[in-house]
């Protein structure tokens, strides 16, 4: 019957030292963290990518797909339909012709 009681004890001891360690993290002043992500909003525009084909000599340039580590921009070539490949970064660097 005592160890029944003691359990009991240990176990409200317990309860009461986690509640008053959660509580004791609500009375303690607010601190908002922001978080920053440095690679959120840098990637190549699919405006500056076109423009960068066009400027490359590729006519009626539309991009074709978009995943996050590139930017594909088909047009046609001065011999026909071509494809000009760009890495999804800030200054829209060329992958691949």
């Amino acid at each position: 019957m005592i160890g029944i009681f003691a359990k009991a004890g240990i176990a409200a001891l317990i309860t009461l030292g986690a509640v008053s360690a959660a509580s004791a993290n609500d009375l303690s002043p607010s601190i908002h963290q922001v978080r920053h992500d440095p690679h959120r909003g840098r990637i190549c525009s699919p405006i500056a990518a076109v423009q960068k084909a066009r400027a490359m000599g590729l006519r009626r340039a539309r991009i074709q797909n978009i995943t996050p580590r590139r930017v594909v921009v088909e047009g046609f070539g001065r011999h026909g339909p071509d494809r000009v490949v760009f890495a999804n970064v800030p200054g829209c660097p060329l992958i691949r012709r």
